[in-house]
């Protein structure tokens, strides 16, 4: 027995020999990937898991074991991983996700280098509205925003359904021609409270539609409240399928933010019980996204409420968020900023504990106040911040949402009762073309 374990003592210490002996610079200390990453795992305590578009059979690292910092995972990571192409990501205290690289996502780490280096660029006023006249105007270049305008359909007619009466209001299908055969299609809620009213553009997120009972539930509880609501078809989605087919091109970022400016003005222009003085734009997720952009593109919005978007080191995975690089106006920039243009207008950032705004308490919250604080405004920009809560656009993220609105546009708080709307079947809410 002591003859056969002096033998299998020998074996794994050839093995070992063989191992340290072929790392040598003339084979670059080259190295499987998969058993460099298993040896990483093991040493720092941790499990690495793999997405799927990661492939690690048969790919050799080169210079392996010089690229582990013994102190640090993450930076050994780091050097694993870019050589490759690929990134990492904590999911929690002892799991990691590989995957490939993604333009529009970094870590916490590089948001704060950002806002540190934005903030830098201005001490006061007078800068930041040079530096905000600036990024207004490479977005709209990098957008494309004005020549697509100009090819959309010239003066178009409304399709309007009939009126359909609710508990505290109504709602009412719309559809405008955009570009040639291509349509915005929306549902307008409206309050059956008398006098002028404000306006909320709703852009939707990527949510399986605009039907889905959380987003009838906030727009109907805004009109029953005293507000007029509006939203739309994302790009592809729902009704928008059947014209223009796959959501995921570059194409969709123009052509939903010109949806937003489409019904914007149609909506203050045929509308008259509109107030003009009180517009918003609320939206979750890729919604928060073209909540941002409208802001910055039209200056008729008066109050903005972004929803679980808003991050320094993300800005937003889809095309129709990122797709034309806005995020490279002024040499640099970043949702954050690009939401504190609206300031000193109110601003709501709704934020949660499981996701990519899960940093606004400390970075971007703070980073946006100093910007009001220019304009001696910070008590008009708010952060609703849900730890506890996930990505979504939840009971808690709605109130949010209403308390907002109810204080910058005097909304009636009383009406707050989601128990109370109705929810309609997407057939309903469709436009039958003629």
């Amino acid at each position: 027995m002591k003859r056969i374990l002096l033998i299998f003592s020998s074996i794994i210490c050839q093995l070992s020999f063989s191992s340290v002996a072929a790392q040598t610079f003339d084979t670059q200390y080259r190295r499987p990937v998969h058993d460099v990453m298993e040896e990483v795992a093991q040493r720092f305590g941790v499990r690495l898991k793999f997405d799927a578009n990661v492939d690690t059979v048969g790919r050799t690292l080169p210079y392996a074991d010089f690229r582990v910092r013994p102190y640090s995972l993450e930076q050994t990571l780091d050097n694993i991983c870019r050589y490759f192409d690929w990134n990492w990501w904590k999911q929690h205290e002892t799991l990691y996700k590989i995957k490939l690289y993604e333009y529009p996502r970094r870590h916490e780490d590089e948001g704060r280098q950002m806002l540190n280096y934005l903030s830098s660029l201005y001490s006061g006023q007078a800068q930041w509205e040079e530096r905000r006249a600036l990024l207004r105007r490479e977005v709209r270049e990098r957008l494309q925003i004005d020549q697509f305008l100009d090819s959309c359909v010239k003066n178009p007619t409304a399709i309007l359904s009939k009126v359909r009466r609710h508990d505290g209001y109504t709602t009412q299908n719309i559809c405008i021609e955009l570009t040639p055969g291509q349509h915005v299609f929306g549902t307008i809620y409206a309050s059956l409270k008398k006098g002028k009213k404000p306006l909320i553009v709703c852009p939707d997120g990527h949510w399986p539609s605009r039907y889905r009972d959380d987003e009838q539930q906030r727009l109907a509880t805004l009109a029953r409240m005293g507000a007029i609501c509006v939203d739309f078809d994302l790009y592809g989605y729902s009704q928008s399928a059947a014209e223009v087919g796959n959501h995921n091109t570059a194409r969709a970022h123009v052509f939903q933010a010109a949806c937003s400016l489409t019904l914007l003005d149609w909506m203050l222009k045929n509308r008259r019980d509109i107030d003009t003085t009180r517009v918003a734009a609320n939206g979750g997720s890729g919604g928060g996204t073209h909540t941002v952009l409208l802001a910055l593109l039209d200056d008729r919005i008066t109050a903005s409420a972004p929803v679980v978007h808003v991050a320094s080191h993300f800005d937003g995975g889809c095309p129709c968020e990122s797709g034309m690089p806005v995020q490279l106006a002024g040499g640099g920039t970043c949702e954050a900023e690009l939401a504190a243009i609206i300031a000193p207008r109110p601003l709501l950032l709704v934020s949660d504990g499981g996701d990519w705004t899960s940093t606004n308490p400390t970075l971007e919250y703070p980073f946006i106040q100093r910007i009001f604080g220019f304009y001696n405004a910070t008590g008009n920009v708010r952060n609703v911040h849900l730890p506890n809560e996930r990505h979504d656009f939840g009971p808690n993220k709605r109130q949010a949402v209403y308390d907002f609105f109810a204080d910058v546009f005097q909304l009636d708080r009383s009406m707050i009762d989601e128990s109370k709307v109705t929810i309609e079947p997407a057939e309903v809410m469709q436009t039958q073309l003629p």
